[in-house]
């Protein structure tokens, strides 16, 4: 037979219905934790969860195991005491169990179970009895919930947010403004240089003159840098309280 388990609304976090299972099978355990830490701790001291420790004794669960009585005509394997055909005695006395106490050197023993729990469900636990409304449970806990929402642009942020489009847009910008003067006297010189070209073609001292200048604007414009860290845009992502139901 096939088991089909919606998880559909755990999300990410997939053991979320069994940690409540748990919580609520234990919870005069983590009751009296949640007490003995109240009174243990400083008023302002609710920044973090707390240990819970369970007996073993209070964890222990029934077991089934093989009943005394029957015949066993079965040989093991790794056996290397007995052989098929051997006629035994059983052995006497009561067999293998858990019982309480501390772990022994042996590794015999049942050590108690520890866990930890969050600072939501320990101010969970806190507030259960005092019967306060739910919103003065939130505001005394400070549990508050966000939401990532954008926020316009940066100059800074992680490269993995850069905004393609407003970075060439800032760098286009920047080029124009900074070879905009000499782009404007370039279009000048090539202008006169083609009316001499044209009209006195035998002026060759005037035309190198403005060959050469022609190539120092044109130089000047190339040094200008395509892109800077000044026109680097970042998406801006914040956090946002999300309203109070």
């Amino acid at each position: 037979m096939s088991y089909v388990i919606d998880r559909r609304l755990n999300g990410k976090n997939k053991s979320t219905v069994n940690r409540q299972r748990f919580l609520r099978r234990y919870r005069d355990h983590i009751k009296k934790a949640v007490e003995e830490a109240v009174s243990r701790r400083s008023i302002t001291d609710m920044e973090h969860g707390e240990q819970i420790s369970i007996p073993g004794r209070d964890i222990d669960e029934p077991v089934l195991h093989h009943g005394r009585g029957g015949k066993q005509t079965v040989v093991h394997p790794g056996n290397k005491e007995f052989t098929t055909g051997e006629h035994i005695a059983r052995p006497q006395g009561g067999g293998g169990g858990k019982g309480p106490g501390k772990a022994g050197n042996s590794g015999e023993g049942m050590d108690e179970f520890v866990f930890q729990i969050t600072q939501e469900e320990f101010l969970e636990f806190m507030f259960e009895d005092l019967e306060l409304p739910n919103l003065v449970k939130r505001n005394l806990s400070g549990t508050d919930t966000f939401k990532t929402v954008r926020a316009g642009i940066s100059n800074e942020g992680n490269p993995s947010r850069i905004n393609i489009i407003r970075t060439l847009r800032s760098a286009h910008a920047r080029r124009i403004a900074l070879s905009g003067s000499s782009r404007a006297k370039l279009r000048q010189v090539q202008a006169e240089l083609e009316r001499l070209r044209i009209e006195e073609p035998d002026n060759f001292g005037d035309i190198q003159e403005l060959e050469i200048e022609a190539a120092k604007l044109q130089a000047r414009i190339r040094r200008v840098p395509y892109l800077d860290t000044f026109d680097l845009k970042y998406n801006l992502l914040v956090k946002q309280p999300n309203p109070s139901s």
